[in-house]
């Protein structure tokens, strides 16, 4: 079995497999022994490339907060106007959520902390930059747009999780509904921040 993959195919593989587990499963279910099985690779196989199982798992963070940021900057890109742009980031992020069952609660889970996992913080990094500009371009200073961005990431994977746990099901909504409604409310708060903003200057 471990002549099937080349040495960075092989890593390539058990990333694009755990991804796979973790949108099945979730972080809590994910495990090195169940990658190694899907990959058709022997148990230790994965170890070779990733010594614990919170290696793996950061290295399926960092691609999940990567392809976030790529899904984000997408999104934002056919926007002219700041709050537009920043409610279809809401919205991105939400459709990701939907579409890979993987979120902030991949890129945050327990064990993915330290310096050992710079990767993985450096894409984080990625993204919330993107989130914070554009925070910041309608935000009284950065403490407010560190709380702008804090409320759009925790609203647009809440819509996210409503879908996935079943609860929008039973309306009958849509994956694209849910991403419209993401949307739609991201930019009721945007707006109701910049009033907020304007009051105090």
């Amino acid at each position: 079995m471990g002549g099937k993959y080349h040495h960075g195919d092989l890593r390539d593989e058990l990333v694009r497999v755990s991804l796979d587990l973790i949108a099945e499963r979730g972080p809590a279910g994910f495990s090195v022994a169940e990658v190694a099985r899907r990959a058709k690779v022997s148990p230790a196989a994965p170890y070779r490339h990733f010594p614990e199982r919170e290696s793996l798992l950061a290295a399926a963070a960092a691609t999940i907060a990567r392809q976030l940021a790529e899904r984000v900057r997408s999104a934002v890109a056919d926007h002219d106007d700041q709050v537009d742009a920043l409610a279809a980031a809401a919205g991105a992020y939400t459709g990701y959520l939907l579409e890979r069952r993987a979120g902030m609660d991949v890129i945050y889970a327990d064990g993915l902390q330290g310096a050992k996992h710079a990767e993985l913080h450096e894409q984080t990094r990625r993204l919330t930059d993107q989130f914070l500009m554009l925070c910041l371009a309608v935000s009284a200073g950065p403490q407010e747009a560190l709380e702008l961005m804090e409320q759009l990431f925790t609203q647009a994977h809440g819509y996210g999780m409503f879908w996935l746990d079943g609860v929008f099901a039973k309306q009958g909504y849509s994956p694209e509904q849910v991403v419209r409604k993401s949307t739609a409310a991201a930019r009721a708060v945007i707006e109701g921040h910049r009033h907020g903003k304007s009051a105090q200057d």
